[in-house]
């Protein structure tokens, strides 16, 4: 995994080198990364706060301190301003297939899990939405596979290529490992969900609509089944997303403080992150209720072959309702907004034709309904030997 350490730091993450030198306690172990677990433990660690004592609320600090990593880029706005105001933000959420299933802890593996969450705490809204991992991008030149981004350039590749190709600002990442799944669930004491598909793969047998508890084993399995959803990967990313917002809305009931501090402790073992503590402390004092309506999508790709290799295009269309979406969903405009500019990195295809863009809406105890919306998949053929074109459009 490599980042290009000579771009500049950002304002927010040089402040927090600063601390870091001045108490060297701060600094992050090694890097130790599936999903918006972060959430969980904001949401509750504040809610329980003020029954904490001083020794358990600064331990829980320091831990939470250990998984803070900076990208080395400047964030593309001033976050602080945004959390301070109370305005919707944006996560960039990342999951490794590694730290579990005998595939150790090394952390450069491609990010499988890519999903994009918007908070908005004033609707009480929180929005999922996935990439999926073979989505088609351009990253130095070359045609990619977007899970690569992360092991090309590590955080900031990451970011910068989901902020490419969507056009809005990504405000923080959460890196997770699926070991940490698997663990957290495991000290939450299981996770609610119901099934919309009758299946059975490793430690996950379910039935279609029967509300099931799963524990870590079985959620990581259940998250991980792909072969046989007729969805395929599509299907794999709504169960993905259903744990999650289970997970969250699960987050009241976390029973006593103990199950917090072992929730704390292996995030501090799977997982690293831009959010300082003080941003965690400032989402649950402002934050905690936007999960109460959670909306999921998925931005939606046709098939393609470039140079042996299968990837997933998302057209020029579905690119820019996808964008206006997630912009709205963070109250910024949409004016200056064009369908050009997401047809400067050329799609590629047979021919042209419609897609489902898919969302689904979920309750508490995780049950998802599904709704889908039909958007034209115009295609754009790339130029010989190449299977897009760079665009050169910067911001948001």
């Amino acid at each position: 995994m490599s980042e290009n350490n000579n771009e500049p730091m950002g304002p927010r993450e040089t402040r927090y080198r600063r601390r870091q030198q001045r108490n060297p306690h701060l600094r992050p172990h090694k890097r130790r990364p599936w999903l918006l677990i972060a959430l969980l433990v904001i949401v509750a660690l504040g809610s329980v706060g003020s029954i904490w004592g001083i020794k358990t609320w600064n331990a829980a600090q320091n831990t939470m301190n250990t998984t803070y990593e900076g990208t080395g880029s400047a964030k593309l706005r001033n976050v602080d301003a945004v959390l301070k105001k109370n305005k919707p933000f944006s996560i960039l959420l990342l999951g490794t297939d590694t730290g579990a299933l005998g595939r150790g802890k090394s952390f450069s593996a491609r990010t499988d899990t890519m999903i994009v969450a918007t908070i908005n705490p004033k609707k009480e809204k929180m929005t999922l939405t996935s990439i999926p991992r073979d989505t088609l991008v351009n990253i130095n030149g070359q045609s990619q596979k977007i899970n690569a981004a992360y092991t090309i350039g590590g955080p900031s590749g990451a970011v910068k290529s989901v902020q490419k190709l969507l056009k809005f600002p990504i405000d923080f990442y959460v890196l997770i490992n699926m070991g940490g799944l698997k663990q957290i669930v495991n000290a939450m004491g299981g996770v609610t969900i119901t099934p919309s598909l009758t299946f059975k793969y490793g430690h996950a047998d379910v039935k279609k609509g029967v509300k099931t508890k799963l524990n870590g084993a079985a959620a990581l399995d259940y998250s991980r089944m792909r072969y046989d959803d007729p969805l395929g990967d599509y299907g794999r990313q709504k169960r993905q997303r259903q744990v999650i917002m289970a997970m969250v809305s699960q987050s009241n009931s976390l029973g006593s403080i103990a199950n917090i501090e072992k929730i704390t402790k292996e995030l501090a073992n799977n997982m690293r992150t831009d959010l300082t503590w003080s941003d965690m402390v400032t989402l649950d004092t402002k934050y905690k209720n936007a999960s109460h309506h959670a909306r999921a999508y998925t931005l939606q790709g046709t098939d393609a072959t470039i140079d042996g290799l299968s990837y997933q295009v998302a057209s020029a269309t579905e690119r820019y309702n996808t964008s206006k979406r997630i912009r709205k969903d963070l109250q910024l405009s949409t004016a200056s907004l064009t369908k050009s500019y997401f047809e400067t990195t050329a799609s590629t295809g047979t021919g042209s034709g419609s897609t489902l863009s898919s969302s689904s809406t979920t309750t508490t105890d995780g049950t998802t309904t599904d709704s889908t919306q039909t958007y034209d998949n115009t295609q754009t053929t790339p130029t010989q030997g190449q299977g897009t074109t760079t665009t050169t459009q910067q911001g948001y």
